[in-house]
């Protein structure tokens, strides 16, 4: 049996009778540069008038065996030859703009699903999903904004404001599953400190998919810290505001355990 960190994540229920404000939203407010004045509940309804309801991944059971390559965008996928084994996979995850075009033999050709925000988002072809990662109300805004009339320009800065990409092929990350990975997984207390998007797309992973593989997580062979797609590389080791050793520590472990399968590279 899956151990427990893959048991399925409930949204906290309202009430009828009372005012209230669950501790997920306290959380995704508190990520915010200032307190969202808008109704969640409208921006939500307005979402989900654009893109499609939640059927997408029941197809669970002793039957289904669904592969999954998680790939990052370290340096060390440059000379891997990683690409066939990747494109082997069911499903394969890919983040922000990591390009693709041109490193097709270290990082593979396809991507089933691209995980990105706002601020690193990208246009896509009508085969790939869409998984937004919402930090603040108002990146689900952009979403809903960017598929229909582009009305919204910027968040933090000048973004994307019409986005090509497949409306029945868009998801939006649940901020309770976002609070759960930072709770549940990296066990911290500061709720101005969040989950990379790696570390998310790969617990996401483990959650709908049978058998994980991660790929371009990680130094290189050398210890550098750069992207596979830098023309001139630089070496880079602060995290921000992510927890990126806690991280780094339980990826290894998942690893350990046999609950995924980590490829370094070189």
């Amino acid at each position: 049996s899956k151990p427990a960190q893959h048991q399925r994540v409930e949204a906290p229920q309202h009430s009828k009778c009372a005012v209230y404000f669950p501790e997920f939203l306290i959380y995704s407010q508190s990520l915010q540069s200032t307190r969202s004045k808008t109704n969640y509940s409208q921006v939500i309804k307005e979402l989900f008038s654009v893109i499609p309801g939640e059927e997408r991944y029941r197809d669970a059971g002793p039957s289904r065996c669904r592969t999954c390559a998680v790939v990052g965008n370290s340096g060390n996928l440059l000379g891997s030859y990683y690409g066939p084994v990747i494109d082997n996979h069911d499903f394969v995850f890919r983040m922000n703009k990591a390009p693709v075009q041109g490193y097709e033999k270290d990082v593979g050709s396809r991507t089933t699903h691209r995980i990105m925000y706002p601020e690193s988002a990208t246009h896509l072809d009508n085969n790939t999903h869409l998984v937004l990662l919402p930090f603040k109300t108002l990146d689900i805004q952009w979403v809903t904004s960017a598929l229909t009339d582009g009305s919204i320009k910027r968040t933090w800065f000048k973004v994307i404001d019409q986005l090509q990409a497949n409306k029945d092929k868009v998801m939006v990350m649940h901020p309770a599953f976002m609070h759960y990975v930072h709770n549940a997984w990296l066990h911290i207390k500061s709720r101005r400190s969040y989950p990379s998007t790696g570390f998310l797309v790969l617990i996401f992973a483990m959650h709908i998919c049978d058998e994980v593989n991660v790929f371009g997580f990680g130094a290189n062979s050398k210890g550098t810290w750069h992207h596979y797609f830098e023309k001139t590389p630089k070496s880079f080791k602060r995290t921000g505001k992510h927890s990126g050793g806690i991280e780094c520590e339980t990826i290894l472990e998942l690893h350990k355990r046999r609950l995924i399968d980590l490829y370094t590279g070189w």
